[in-house]
């Protein structure tokens, strides 16, 4: 896709124009699917990853996302409260919870056109794998950079 709109001038603004247009096609998509499928972007992750392997605790979804626990709260609360997983209390720890996918959310948990995911596959699909593994990289950097206190 072509670039729309004037060029900012300087590598670091260029390199920000195009995240930013990431993060806006990822909102965009993100809405489209909660119209379409009930669930936002982020929600149908949360529900992938839950159809993988039932039981995981909030703990360990949150560990595979990068977030902290409480971050990740919400999410689970509106996949709940639209019956799409159930919260079960942990039998050895009575504090921690446990999630499954109802059957609803196996019926989101369907691979699918129309969602991030289905766009994310047919990109990768067309790229290169060094391309993906340079990515995957700078993303790592990106991330780490964002993360760190600066001083």
């Amino acid at each position: 896709m072509p670039e729309v709109g004037p060029k900012p001038s300087g590598e670091t603004l260029a390199f920000m124009q195009r995240m930013w247009r990431l993060v806006h096609a990822l909102d965009v998509r993100s809405k489209r699917m909660s119209a379409t499928l009930g669930v936002t972007g982020p929600q149908r992750l949360v529900v992938r990853m839950i159809g993988q392997r039932a039981g995981r605790t909030a703990s360990e979804i949150a560990d595979m996302l990068g977030m902290h626990p409480s971050t990740l709260t919400g999410v689970l609360a509106r996949l709940e409260a639209r019956g799409a997983i159930t919260r079960t209390v942990d039998a050895a720890d009575r504090r921690r919870a446990r999630f499954t996918l109802t059957a609803a959310g196996k019926r989101i948990d369907k691979e699918r056109r129309g969602t991030v995911e289905a766009a994310v596959r047919r990109a990768l699909a067309r790229a290169l794998p060094v391309s993906v593994e340079h990515t995957e990289a700078l993303l790592h950097l990106l991330v780490e950079e964002l993360e760190r206190e600066d001083n």
